[in-house]
């Protein structure tokens, strides 16, 4: 998604001038490892790297602060900000989110929950941030951890040869740049800079999705504890988000069907107002509301790759999958994904014996955290799930088991898998005992992942 930022106001310092930090073109310029992509996965990975004594370099195409969407943050990703000793910075620039608001497509009913009820009692909260000021504070953490960092530098080639990796490079002003690295990682975001080279990227078609959203002011908002609480709405066509945001802006956005998004007539900016109309408790929530960001549209962004490492280079974060938003999993997956692809590379360069381990290790932690939200994603249509969400109820500690996943804690607790699978059994029980429902809406998927193509030109 390329945007322009509305602006906002940061407590972070100026950033050096691209032009200042870049190298002069002199050469080939040597590194241990090197950053494709300076978002969440890759500034954290060059800041545990770099202060491991390492001799990272990362690269970044744009400069930041810069836009991007996925404010919403989950329990699960503040101990990895206290890790990197960013909690602080990130905590000045956020919104305290508690908990979930869901609301009904059929009626008047609407449910909140709070992380509080996950089985770790000890993350009972997350934040909503502005993305180009939570992005800057990591960038600036790697810098500061001692990452040799250029923005405004795009990667144009990764060639690996016999003994070591050769990258080129393009700075903003024109000059190019080649690198020698002995490792490479690949954190270049929806970008897949790897997973393209190796035709690896593969669209998931289980989940094929569209989405368009902005920024709003005057948007209704509840008060004390839950003014930053996410709201989900179900809508005939998907399923909006309304974020909060500390600078008194609301994120709103719907995620819909592809075809949905095809049929558009009118302008993108129509069609978000006459979308957005299609859900009675938003419009109530919006009544005041002007909104003050541009419209934007994406479609059809779900995709894997088949592999998340090869010789001497690995895929972290949106470089190796990106899956539905609806959970706000995107930016804990980037960034757990660097700290358990750090102790690889790790092995890699300092341990050959251990690496073949490490790396497997890396991949089930690739591979799992995607498919664990998915199974939640792929039916938060379904009517039996809506049912279940709105109705929760804590028979075997399943709305426990359930909120541990929201809250993003999902790699380390094992207490909650038999009442997931409780949860699990108890949907499809739902599903079996209302038959006509559930073939409905497994017909009506089945018309929208059918055709991959729909909704690509938003």
């Amino acid at each position: 998604m390329h945007a322009t930022e509305e602006t906002t106001k940061t407590a972070m310092p100026p950033i050096k001038d691209a032009a200042m930090s870049a190298p002069e073109s002199v050469g080939p310029l040597r590194t241990q490892v090197l950053i494709i992509g300076g978002g969440p996965a890759g500034s954290t990975a060059a800041a545990l790297l770099a202060q491991d004594g390492i001799q990272v370099t990362l690269l970044e195409k744009a400069v930041h602060p810069r836009f991007h969407i996925g404010e919403s943050l989950l329990p699960a990703n503040i101990p990895l900000l206290e890790k990197l000793g960013v909690k602080e910075q990130v905590e000045a620039i956020g919104m305290p989110k508690w908990g979930v608001e869901f609301n009904s497509i059929e009626s008047d009913m609407k449910t909140h929950i709070e992380f509080a009820e996950a089985f770790d009692k000890s993350m009972p909260y997350a934040y909503q941030v502005r993305r180009a000021d939570f992005d800057h504070i990591l960038i600036n953490n790697a810098r500061t951890k001692g990452a040799n960092v250029t923005e405004g530098c795009r990667v144009r080639t990764v060639d690996f040869r016999k003994n070591d990796v050769m990258i080129k490079a393009q700075l903003s002003d024109g000059r190019q740049q080649e690198y020698i690295a002995d490792y490479v990682i690949d954190a270049s975001g929806r970008d897949t800079f790897l997973a393209n080279q190796f035709k690896t990227k593969q669209k998931n078609r289980k989940h094929n999705s569209s989405a368009l959203y902005s920024h709003f002011t005057g948007v209704e908002r509840y008060e004390g504890k839950r003014e930053g609480d996410i709201s989900l709405f179900w809508f005939e066509h998907g399923w909006f988000w309304l974020i909060p945001l500390s600078d008194g802006t609301t994120s709103i956005g719907a995620v819909c069907w592809p075809h949905y998004l095809a049929s558009r007539k009118v302008s993108v900016d129509q069609f978000l107002m006459d979308t957005i109309a299609m859900a009675p408790k938003l419009v109530e929530r919006m009544k005041g509301a002007t909104r003050v960001g541009e419209v934007h549209a994406t479609g059809n962004y779900a995709y894997t790759s088949s592999k998340s490492h090869g010789d001497r280079c690995m895929l972290l974060g949106d470089a190796y999958a990106f899956i539905d938003p609806v959970f706000s999993s995107g930016v804990l997956l980037a960034m757990q994904s660097a700290f358990v692809g750090v102790e690889a590379v790790k092995a890699c360069l300092h341990e050959p014996k251990k690496a073949a381990r490490a790396l497997a290790q890396f991949d089930h932690h690739m591979r799992r955290g995607p498919t664990i939200f998915s199974w939640f994603i792929y039916r938060v249509t379904n009517p039996a799930m809506r049912f279940l969400f709105l109705n929760p109820r804590d028979f075997l500690q399943t709305k426990a088991a359930v909120m541990s996943v929201l809250a993003g804690d999902i790699f380390h607790n094992k207490a909650i898998w038999p009442s997931l699978y409780a949860f699990k059994g108890i949907y499809y029980l739902s599903s079996i005992f209302n038959p006509m429902r559930t073939l409905n809406a497994w017909r009506r998927r089945k018309i929208n992942i059918r055709d991959p193509e729909a909704g690509s030109a938003v």
